[in-house]
């Protein structure tokens, strides 16, 4: 697996400062890098989803501002981490202006450097039968990477942490609606606002809401 150099590579602010979805977009095939005390992973992206704030019924933020979103409302370019069903984490990059809150959910991602301690991470927590499922999926991928609730707001122009975007935007993206989301949301010609690398493995499966 290659290297993609140390954290630190993230662009500024104001790239964050965007709608989710143009955000979304320029996320996929981009280099997420967490360092840990274990180990340093980086993970490349395969799969994403946008997500808004009062006007879209999919959102956290839908209603309004609670002490679990809160780090939706402020400052982008932060990361957004809550726990799902009380059972595991999932990990958004909060983009858009601060009061105006949108969130890019990272749903999936292949492992290019670091793979030892993602192993290590993932086999903790459970069975890893293929290296193309280390961080296929929201939960596997926090895991891979180190992340955990107490990461909800860590900013990502810190110094044990990066995201560089791809120099050259992938080619064949897909999109279509959002998995598990029920109700109006998780319509697919309202929202269709999941996006993946077409025929990519390291994509997760669909699961309707």
């Amino acid at each position: 697996m290659s290297g993609t150099g140390p954290a630190g590579s993230t662009p500024p602010r104001a790239w964050f400062a965007r709608p989710a979805l143009d955000v979304a977009r320029d996320l996929l095939d981009a280099r997420l890098t967490v360092r840990r005390a274990d180990g340093t992973v980086t993970v490349r992206l395969t799969e994403v989803e946008a997500y808004g704030g009062a006007d879209d019924p999919g959102s956290h933020a839908y209603r309004g501002r609670t002490a679990r979103n809160a780090v939706m409302f402020g400052p982008p370019g932060h990361l957004y981490v809550y726990r799902h069903l009380g059972l595991h984490h999932c990990a958004n990059v909060v983009t858009g202006p601060v009061g105006r809150p949108s969130a890019v959910l990272l749903r999936a991602g292949e492992v290019v450097d670091g793979d030892a301690a993602a192993r290590a991470r993932r086999v903790s927590s459970g069975v890893v039968r293929r290296d193309v499922d280390l961080a296929r999926g929201p939960a596997r991928l926090v895991v891979a990477l180190g992340l955990t609730g107490a990461d909800d707001g860590l900013d990502l122009l810190g110094a044990d942490v990066g995201i560089a975007p791809a120099a050259d935007p992938p080619a064949d993206v897909a999109v279509g609606g959002r998995v598990g989301v029920s109700g109006p949301g998780g319509d697919p010609a309202r929202f269709p606002w999941r996006l993946w690398l077409a025929g990519d493995p390291a994509v997760s499966a669909y699961r309707r809401g």
